[in-house]
């Protein structure tokens, strides 16, 4: 397995060379970051496989990193890595779009581990904090007579949700078993026909209809 390319995002300086000193065996540091504004501009530049992110930062918090980079319509994968395991912290980051949520208590190997298989393209919690997750996401289907929805057919609805939840063009393919030109295509589709013009707005229009 290729040297995932990492970015640590933490406002604590300690920590963020503790990480960077734990996965260094495996992964390629390629930048750090202590705030929201700081952190959403190197991501950009750097263009890392994976982002290793706490969730409460000087300038605002987690998910607005990941709104942030959405926005300027740069794909990577989040996976946050907290001190907190309370259930609003692990919701509000995995509704912006991480791949997945772990603890700092978590074991040096296990958080190697993680970052590897969110590169992957998998999604990883820490046990007790899959529960959380599932809670959360498991009445959130869309309305059936919402009439935005009944303009996309069941493919478009399925990449918008995949969409939504960050996953990009490739993973969606992979996922779907179509090819990334029909991603693309039907990514075109659902933005055409909800009136929105890129994928941050399509992230915050699914996510006020908690279609995730």
């Amino acid at each position: 397995m290729s040297r995932p390319r990492v970015v640590v995002v933490d406002d604590h300086e300690l920590v963020r060379s503790g990480v960077k000193t734990t996965i260094s065996s495996a992964c390629e540091v390629v930048g750090e970051a202590a705030d929201v504004e700081t952190a959403i501009d190197v991501i950009c530049e750097q263009h890392p496989d994976v982002v290793l992110l706490d969730v409460h930062l000087p300038g605002g918090d987690g998910p607005a990193v990941i709104e942030g980079v959405n926005g300027r319509m740069v794909e990577t994968k989040f996976l946050a890595l907290s001190v907190s395991d309370a259930a609003d912290d692990v919701i509000a980051v995995i509704r912006a779009g991480a791949r997945g949520y772990v603890t700092k208590s978590i074991a040096s190997d296990d958080l190697i581990a993680a970052v590897q298989r969110v590169a992957g393209g998998d999604a990883v919690f820490s046990p007790r904090l899959a529960g959380f997750v599932l809670d959360a996401f498991a009445n959130n289907l869309p309305a059936p007579d919402d009439p935005d929805l009944d303009q996309l057919t069941n493919r478009e609805r399925e990449v918008l949700r995949l969409l939504a939840r960050g996953y990009a063009y490739k993973e969606i393919a992979r996922r779907l078993s179509i090819s990334v030109k029909t991603v693309e295509t039907h990514a075109s589709a659902v933005l055409r026909k909800l009136q929105l013009s890129n994928r941050h707005e399509l992230s915050e229009w699914a996510h006020r209809r908690n279609i995730v």
